[in-house]
């Protein structure tokens, strides 16, 4: 019998290698079960991403919009996964542990939960906004903080949103389902408004009827829909007035822009035609301490009373 530092060493030998003896034996038998609980691990990932795959792909047949699809599509992984995991835990003969986990994860939820609220906010903003579909890809929207584009993506997080500059803004799904937020592409038609103005000597009604009549062969315009104009005031040098027409504005076909522009050439080109003058600020300057007189008069009066003097020499 060996000793070392008093401490009966063959002792303690025998007793370390009869555990690792018991943990061994205890591998051995388990190791079937651990096979094939990775082999269900592994036939729940691939029946998982094939059902994610396929679900998606019929959804979007059945016309099911593609958000929606890619939501429930993922819940069908997520859920397939979790059933695969529970399974294989059973098959080690694990089922206490099943338990313990998901308490645990209860506990852990919980304390995620007040540590990441505005990204639960997020979260559940994103599921509401997926099915209620206030806004879908290809709409045109804008945020109450400015940001305005087409929405290219609508995840659990955020919504991207792609400016007409180019940029793409994240913006997070709680600002757009808590807030307002504008939708154009909604009532599948948006109203061009042209500001503009003629001179005060112009037949207004002779103005409206070119105006109107400049809109009609408009490439872009709503045919559905008539011009209209609306006389808005007075102003320094002109009389304002609104010309109005409607242009298509689905996520297929977004007209407001090329719109816009044939309708102000048109006006132009047509108030050329006529004649009718769209003046640019006019200033008439008085002098004198009570006003009343123009540059003209002051320069005549000037003039008389240099030829006065000069005649009185």
């Amino acid at each position: 019998m060996e000793e070392l530092l008093g401490i009966d060493t063959s002792t303690i030998f025998n007793q370390i290698t009869d555990k690792l003896s018991t943990w061994f034996s205890a591998g051995i038998s388990l190791l079937p079960n651990l096979i094939l609980a990775i082999l269900v691990i592994l036939a729940t990932v691939f029946i998982g991403r094939s059902v994610k795959s396929l679900s998606q792909k019929y959804m979007i047949r059945l016309g099911t919009n593609e958000t929606i699809s890619r939501f429930l599509s993922q819940l069908f992984f997520l859920g397939i996964l979790v059933l695969g995991i529970m399974m294989a835990l059973s098959v080690m003969d694990l089922s206490k542990t099943v338990s313990s986990i998901l308490a645990g994860l209860g506990i852990a939820g919980l304390a995620l939960g007040f540590a990441f609220q505005d990204t639960a906010a997020n979260f559940m903003s994103g599921i509401f906004i997926t099915f209620n579909q206030p806004y879908k890809i290809g709409d045109v929207i804008e945020s109450k903080d400015g940001h305005q584009g087409t929405v290219v993506d609508i995840n659990l997080r955020v919504t991207k949103i792609q400016s007409f500059n180019g940029l793409v803004v994240h913006v997070p799904n709680r600002l757009l389902f808590q807030e307002y937020f504008i939708n154009y592409s909604e009532n599948k038609k948006r109203r061009v408004q042209i500001d503009c103005g003629v001179s005060y000597g112009e037949d207004l009604e002779h103005v409206q009827r070119v105006a109107l009549e400049a809109m009609q062969d408009l490439p872009h315009r709503l045919k559905s829909e008539e011009p209209s104009i609306f006389w808005t005031g007075f102003g320094d040098s002109s009389i304002n007035f609104t010309l109005n027409i409607w242009v298509q504005y689905s996520e297929e076909q977004k007209d407001f822009i090329p719109g816009r522009n044939e309708a102000i050439l048109s006006l132009k080109k047509s108030f050329d035609q006529e004649g009718i003058t769209i003046p640019f600020p006019i200033r008439t300057l008085d002098f004198g301490i009570k006003g009343g007189k123009t540059l003209t008069n002051q320069l005549s009066q000037l003039s008389l009373v240099e030829s006065t003097s000069n005649g009185t020499k």
